[in-house]
C-alpha cells in the first residue's frame, strides 16, 4: 500500500479580539491507501480543525493555515487554488459532519443534495444522478429508497439523516472519507449500525478513513492506527492494539481510565482526568499537559517534548514515558 495523504507540520490559528488562538500546533501524520486512522482527544483539542484545514474549509478570516503541507496525490492542498481544491472536495476526499440536521439543506430534497455532486464532479445527467442517488441510499440501508428520494431532511430520523450524509459523501467514490464524530448525537444501537455500515463500505470500496472521535470505545473496533491529540498537538501515535495494550502518555492513560470496561471488577471506579486543558491563546512554554500530569517535573514545565519512538511504530511526546510504562506494569 502506498501513502495516500501526508500532513507535515500543520499549524492553524484563529485571530480573535482576545488574541491568537493556536488551534493546531505542528501536526504531522501519514495515511496509507485503504487504512483507517483514528483521531481521538477531548473536545477542543484540535481534531476537527486539523481535518477542516486538510479540506481547506477553515473560515478565513478569522482562521488561517499558518504553515505546513498537506500532500495528496502529489499536490499540496494548502497551496492549490480555489478551483482545484473544489475539484478535490467531495470527489477525491469527502467529509461526514457531526450533526446531519445542520449539514443537510432543509429546503432541498435528498435527491437534489446527492445529485448535485454527481452532476458537478462526474458529469451525470439528472436522470443518471437520480438513479445513482437511489442506489446510494440502498447501499447505506435506507428502506424504500425509491419512495424516499424526494423527501426532505426533516422527514428522516437522526440515524437516517446520518446515513444520507454517508451516501452523499460516497457519491463520487472518494479515496478518503473523513468522519467527524458522525455517531455522537445518536443512541448506542444506531451508533453501532452506522459504524457497521462504514466498515462494510470500506471493505467494498477500498477507501481510506480518518475517524474523528472523543470516544475510545468507538474507535477500538474501527481503526488500524490511532493518533491522540491534546491542545493542538499529536502526543501519541500507535497501532490500535499497541495503544490500548501499551499506552505511554499520561493523557492516554487518563482517557483509557475514564471509560468503562466490561472486563473490569464490578466495584472498580472510573478515574477522571483532573483539571482543564491549557488556554490556547496563552500557550504554555513546556508540555501542554503539565498542569494535569502526575508524572510532571521541572523539565516538563520548561520544555515541550517532541514525538519520539517509544516502541515499534509507537511514537509518544513525553519526557517520562519510560517511567509511565514502568509504573503501569507494577
Amino acid at each position: 500500500m502506498g501513502t495516500l495523504l501526508e500532513v507535515k507540520d500543520l499549524r492553524t490559528e484563529f485571530h480573535t479580539q482576545d488574541g491568537v488562538v493556536h488551534a493546531v500546533n505542528g501536526v504531522s501524520f501519514h495515511l496509507d491507501e485503504g487504512e483507517t486512522l483514528g483521531l481521538v482527544g477531548e473536545s477542543g483539542c484540535g481534531k476537527s480543525v486539523s481535518m477542516l484545514s486538510v479540506m481547506r474549509l477553515i473560515p478565513m478570516p478569522p482562521g488561517k493555515i499558518a504553515s505546513g503541507q498537506v500532500m495528496f496525490q502529489g499536490r499540496d492542498l494548502v497551496k492549490v487554488d480555489d478551483e482545484e481544491i473544489r475539484s478535490v472536495r467531495g470527489n477525491k476526499i469527502a467529509m461526514v459532519f457531526q450533526d446531519p440536521m445542520t449539514s443537510l439543506n432543509p429546503v432541498l430534497t435528498i435527491n437534489t443534495q446527492i445529485s448535485e455532486a454527481l452532476e458537478l464532479h462526474l458529469g451525470m445527467t439528472k436522470e443518471q444522478a437520480r438513479k445513482r442517488a437511489i442506489e446510494l441510499l440502498k447501499m447505506v440501508g435506507i428502506p424504500e429508497a425509491e419512495g424516499r428520494i424526494d423527501d426532505y431532511p426533516h422527514q428522516f430520523s437522526g440515524g437516517m439523516r446520518q446515513r444520507v450524509m454517508i451516501a452523499m459523501a460516497l457519491s463520487c467514490s472518494p479515496q478518503l472519507l473523513i468522519a467527524d464524530e458522525p455517531t455522537t448525537a445518536l443512541d448506542v444501537t444506531i451508533q453501532a449500525q452506522i459504524i457497521d455500515i462504514v466498515k462494510r463500505l470500506k471493505r467494498e470500496l477500498g477507501m481510506a478513513i480518518i475517524w474523528i472521535t472523543h470516544d475510545l470505545g468507538v474507535i477500538a473496533g474501527l481503526a488500524d492506527r490511532i493518533n491522540v491529540m491534546y491542545a493542538g498537538f499529536v502526543i501519541e501515535s500507535a497501532s490500535n492494539k499497541e495503544l490500548f495494550g501499551n499506552p505511554l502518555h499520561p493523557y492516554t492513560l487518563g482517557l483509557l481510565g475514564s471509560i468503562p470496561r466490561l472486563d473490569a471488577a464490578l466495584k472498580s471506579k472510573l478515574t477522571p482526568i483532573e483539571g482543564l486543558p491549557p488556554d490556547l491563546i496563552e500557550m504554555p512554554k513546556g508540555c501542554p499537559f503539565y498542569d494535569r500530569c502526575r508524572y510532571r517535573t521541572e523539565k516538563c514545565a520548561n520544555e515541550n517534548p517532541a514525538l519520539e519512538l517509544g516502541a515499534v511504530r509507537h511514537w509518544v511526546a513525553c519526557w517520562h514515558w519510560q517511567d509511565v510504562r514502568k509504573l503501569r506494569k507494577q
